[in-house]
C-alpha cells in the first residue's frame, strides 16, 4: 500500500507540473495513463513476488513486508545463590545439583584496601588488609584449633596495647555507663522518623532525656561520674540492658558470644585498652559466654534490677 501511494504522489506531481491541455487531449492521455497504471500495477505485484526478502532497501528499513514472527525470549533462570545468606567469610555457590551451598571464599578475591582504617587486627596479632581478608583466612582454618581461637580483636593495625592495671579497670564502667547513656539519649533526639527505637524504648529513654537531674553529656571527672552513678543510679539500668539486647543476636539466647560482642569491643580496644581485660572478668564462670546476670553486675547493676524484658 505504501508503494502505490508514493506511486500515485507522483503522478499526482507531474499532472500538475504537466501544461493545460485540450479536454479532448486530457481525455485520450487519461486512457493512456490508466493502462500505463494497470501495467505498473502487475509489473509491482511482479517485483514483490519475486524479489527475496531482505534484498529490497525499503524491506531492511522497515519490514513492510514481512510476516509477524513470534520472538519468544529466554528467560534466564533465577540464581539460587541471590537469596541464600552466607555468614562471613564465605560465599554462595550452586552445587553439582544446582543448589546454593556456602564455602569458604578465597581471601584473593577480597578487595584490597585504600586506607588504613580498613585494616583489622586478628588475636594472633596480625593485621588483615580488611575485614573480608580476615574471615576468609578465618573460614580456611574451620576445624582446626587455630581457626577456634581466631577472633577479630579490633578495628585498625596491630599495634602494642599497655596492660590494664587494676585501678584502670576500675574507671572503665564509670566511662562505659554514661556513654552508653549518652548514645540512648542521642538516638532519642533524633529518632523521629527513623525507627532507631522501639515506641517502649522511647518511652523508656523519654524518662532520663527529660529528668532534670541527668548528668549532660561531656569531658567529666571520674569523680563526678562515680557520684553521678550513685546519686542517679536508676538512669543506667536502662542503657545497660539495652546495649545487651542490641548486641544479643546472633542468636539471640541471652548470652553474649565473643563474635557478639565484637561490633562493641573491636572499636573500642585501640581507645580504651582495658576492653579486653573488662570483658574477659564479666565472664565471670569462664564459659566463653556472657550471660545478661553476669553483663549487668559487670557494669554495677544491681542483681535485683535485673530484668530480661528490659534488654526487648
Amino acid at each position: 500500500m505504501k508503494v502505490w501511494i508514493i506511486f500515485l504522489l507522483c503522478l499526482a506531481g507531474k499532472a500538475l507540473a504537466a501544461p493545460q491541455q485540450e479536454p479532448f487531449e486530457e481525455e485520450f492521455e487519461l486512457i493512456e495513463d490508466q493502462g500505463a497504471i494497470a501495467e505498473e500495477e502487475t509489473v509491482v505485484d511482479e517485483v514483490i513476488e519475486e524479489t527475496p526478502v531482505g534484498s529490497n532497501p525499503v524491506q531492511v528499513e522497515t519490514g513492510e513486508f514481512d510476516e509477524a514472527i513470534e520472538v519468544v525470549e529466554e528467560v534466564p533462570a533465577e540464581n539460587p545463590c541471590l537469596n541464600h545468606h552466607c555468614k562471613k567469610g564465605k560465599v554462595c555457590e550452586l552445587d553439582d545439583s544446582n543448589n546454593p551451598i556456602c564455602v569458604c571464599q578465597d581471601p584473593s578475591t577480597c578487595p584490597a584496601s585504600s586506607e588504613e582504617f580498613e585494616h583489622v587486627c586478628g588475636t594472633d596479632n596480625k593485621t588483615y588488609d580488611s575485614s573480608c581478608h580476615f574471615f576468609a583466612t578465618k573460614c580456611t582454618l574451620e576445624g582446626t584449633k587455630k581457626g577456634h581461637k581466631l577472633h577479630l580483636d579490633y578495628i585498625g593495625p596491630c599495634k602494642y596495647i599497655a596492660p590494664c592495671l587494676d585501678n584502670e579497670l576500675n574507671e572503665f564502667p564509670l566511662r562505659m555507663r554514661d556513654w552508653l547513656k549518652n548514645v540512648l539519649v542521642t538516638l532519642y533526639e533524633r529518632d523521629e522518623d527513623n525507627n532507631l527505637l522501639t515506641e517502649k524504648q522511647k518511652l523508656r529513654v523519654k524518662k532520663i532525656y527529660e529528668n532534670e537531674k541527668r548528668l549532660q553529656a561531656g569531658d567529666h571527672t571520674l569523680e563526678l561520674l562515680a557520684h553521678d552513678f550513685e546519686k542517679n543510679y536508676n538512669m543506667y539500668i536502662f542503657p545497660v540492658h539495652w546495649q545487651f539486647g542490641q548486641l544479643d543476636q546472633h542468636p539471640i539466647d541471652g548470652y553474649l558470644s565473643h563474635t557478639e560482642l565484637a561490633p562493641l569491643r573491636a572499636p573500642l580496644i585501640p581507645m580504651e585498652h582495658c576492653t579486653t581485660r573488662f570483658f574477659t572478668q564479666c565472664d565471670a564462670d569462664n564459659d566463653k559466654y556472657i550471660a545478661l546476670d553476669e553483663w549487668a553486675s559487670c557494669f554495677g547493676i544491681k542483681e535485683q534490677d535485673v530484668d530480661k524484658d528490659l534488654v526487648i
